[in-house]
């Protein structure tokens, strides 16, 4: 008789377990309620524009609508942390980059959110690595050519950038950590202006993304002279990487400006999942890879603990960089 009753009594609690979970754990979600895509930049920006052509193909995937909520602000940081404090149940998405999930982290002091703990990884839409580039007519052919005439002046080489704490800036900082040679930063605001000097010769060179550079490179008005990705670029094939210069200390030198797309930490697993099941499936689309080349994205196949990887070692490298620079924000 006792072992009777306890089986009914095992089964019962099991039913009220499953009673509990959340609703999206049960497979249920979405409900048909609207999504929200936070991008943490003005609009027309490359997260922006990424966020607007993921996020309609996923609301017809997932049968419900996604929204575009631009909340710019600090790099990133003002709509992380509306994104960091939303419920964790799968309606609200973020588009994140390097700013706002690794600089940030060490570049703002008072960052109202953690930039790993506070967040779930859903997917890695992909990597921009940045190119060097000088003036048509500058002197310096080579990375070994820019590190000889860096030491050679007093006070290094000027570097232009988008801004202070920008991934131009950083990668030139990053470029002086490991060879030990310094360089001059010369802030702009944005990467229009600051290209248009060192293609004009007032400043000697400066890191970009190739979206950017790219076009001035085809032109004949910049000389590139090396990538920071792993391995060369398809679409820059003669164009050494940083580490094939052969220099001591670069061996590893690398710099990608990435994009990626985060949810709220505690949004159940089955959720995270399908959300980067069907994004992996827009991404994967013919028409969607070309656009993403169009934007000079290396693409990127990493499953959620290798996206967690990645980004803890950005965080890493990016602080070890902040704090060598003593680079400041105001």
């Amino acid at each position: 008789m006792q072992r009777r009753t306890l089986i009914p009594a095992a089964a019962l609690a099991a039913v009220s377990c499953l009673i509990s979970l959340p609703a999206a754990a049960q497979g249920t979600w979405p409900t048909g309620k609207p999504i929200s895509y936070v991008v943490p930049f003005a609009a027309g920006g490359t997260t922006d524009t990424l966020g607007r052509m993921i996020g309609q193909q996923l609301g017809a995937a997932l049968g419900t609508t996604v929204v575009v909520e631009n909340k710019a602000g600090a790099a990133g940081s003002v709509g992380s942390e509306v994104v960091a404090r939303a419920a964790p149940d799968g309606y609200t998405l973020l588009g994140g980059t390097v700013s706002s999930h690794a600089i940030n982290a060490t570049l703002y002091p008072k960052l109202g959110y953690d930039a790993i703990k506070s967040f779930s990884p859903v997917t890695l839409i992909g990597t921009n690595p940045v190119v060097l580039v000088v003036a048509a007519n500058s002197p310096y052919k080579t990375l070994k050519d820019v590190l000889a005439a860096a030491k050679a002046k007093e006070g290094g080489l000027s570097s232009a950038s988008a801004g202070t704490g920008s991934s131009q800036h950083l990668a030139v900082e990053l470029l002086g950590f490991k060879s030990g040679v310094k360089f001059t930063h010369i802030p702009y605001k944005g990467s229009g202006p600051a290209i248009q000097d060192v293609i004009g010769g007032q400043v000697d060179m400066m890191f970009d993304t190739t979206v950017v550079a790219a076009p001035h490179v085809q032109s004949g008005k910049l000389r590139a002279i090396a990538v920071t990705s792993p391995k060369r670029l398809a679409s820059m094939p003669d164009v050494p990487t940083v580490a094939e210069s052969g220099i001591k200390g670069l061996e590893d030198f690398q710099v990608q400006s990435w994009q990626a797309i985060f949810v709220p930490a505690g949004t159940p697993a089955p959720v995270v999942g399908r959300l980067h099941d069907e994004i992996r499936k827009i991404l994967g689309q013919p028409d969607m890879q070309k656009r993403l080349a169009g934007f000079g994205m290396e693409p990127a196949d990493l499953n959620v603990g290798q996206i967690a990887a990645f980004q803890k070692a950005e965080v890493e490298k990016w602080a070890q960089v902040i704090k060598a620079a003593n680079i400041k924000v105001d």
